[in-house]
């Protein structure tokens, strides 16, 4: 859930609820239907999957799912349940040569629950060490996009190339796979590796007359969410080979933020509170990995650490 990171690197490529139960009826006779064909009537299609009724009224996608430990010789372990959410805008952006288009600007929380009782953890014993550690629940900010356009930078028209039509439903799945230098290595990862390395799998749905009107401000799609990744590093694994498996289904929420799990608003209007809102509109940080935002919790807790060290010996 990036995790989430990936979210947003989907987005940058890439009314009513869906269930892929009871989701059929035919578009009005009146209704504007959008091309896909068409690189214009694409980025429209794109932003609608996206994005909320506009960059004023942001969207919310939700998703639930297991998350499991992968280790050589051992078992698949479910470690926890996961409770996700990503809150986002589109703000417009214009180009000299490319024209207008959109960027995805958004902030994402994940919670780590535990799988029997389903409450979020504060500490957790580690089966693999046997050691107690405490969580760090994802909450990324920003996750934000490239900017899209109906030209791409290459000067090719934008596509919708993973799209695939399937009599009343779309689908567009789009895989992520992610290889850089890890964010708590040093300066010679070229030499000994260490890179992170990951792959982060977005499979969305949506009935087509809903995706494709244009005469409705945006879409409700369902979404999948799959992310292959190393151990999270507040696990304090070490060394130890194996990987962490995230598997997860969700959709955008038509009645937004307030729509969510009782666990999750509960949890964020406690401890995460601005995540109940996007980010602004002008926002051009650099993102959030849960990498980067374990570095830097970790080193102001140092910080912290080493001015409480030097006050006691004043």
């Amino acid at each position: 859930m990036k995790s989430m990171k990936s979210l947003l690197v989907a987005a940058s490529m890439l009314a009513g609820t869906i269930g892929l139960a009871g989701m059929a009826g035919a578009a009005p006779a009146s209704a504007q239907m959008l091309d896909p064909d068409d690189p214009q009537d694409a980025l429209e299609i794109s932003k609608r999957l996206q994005c909320g009724i506009s960059a004023d009224e942001p969207a919310v996608y939700h998703w639930s799912g297991n998350i499991y430990g992968r280790s050589p010789g051992v078992r698949d372990t479910l470690l926890f349940k996961g409770e996700g959410m990503n809150i986002r805008r589109c703000v417009e952006v214009e180009d000299p040569t490319r024209g207008k288009g959109w960027r995805l600007i958004s902030r994402e929380v994940m919670l780590m629950l535990d799988p029997e009782t389903g409450e979020v953890l504060d500490s957790w014993e580690n089966p693999y060490t046997g050691q107690t550690v405490e969580v760090m629940h994802i909450h990324n900010d920003p996750v934000n996009g490239r900017p899209n356009f109906a030209v791409g930078a290459d000067g090719e028209p934008y596509r919708l190339s993973s799209m695939r039509i399937a009599g009343d439903y779309v689908f567009m799945p789009f895989e992520a796979p992610l290889f850089y230098p890890n964010p708590l290595a040093g300066e010679y990862q070229q030499y000994v590796g260490n890179m992170y390395h990951a792959m982060e799998i977005f499979d969305f749905a949506a009935l087509k007359d809903e995706l494709f009107d244009a005469s409705t401000p945006t879409a409700y799609p369902m979404i999948s969410w799959v992310r292959i990744s190393p151990w999270a590093p507040w696990m304090e694994m070490g060394g130890r080979p194996g990987q962490m498996v995230f598997n997860a289904m969700g959709r955008k929420l038509p009645g937004g933020f307030e729509e969510l799990p009782d666990v999750l608003k509960d949890e964020i209007r406690e401890n995460y509170p601005i995540y109940e809102s996007a980010p602004p509109k002008d926002d051009m940080r650099r993102n959030e990995t849960t990498w980067t935002k374990f570095r830097k919790l970790t080193e102001a807790k140092r910080g912290e650490g080493a001015a409480a060290g030097m006050a006691e010996g004043e």
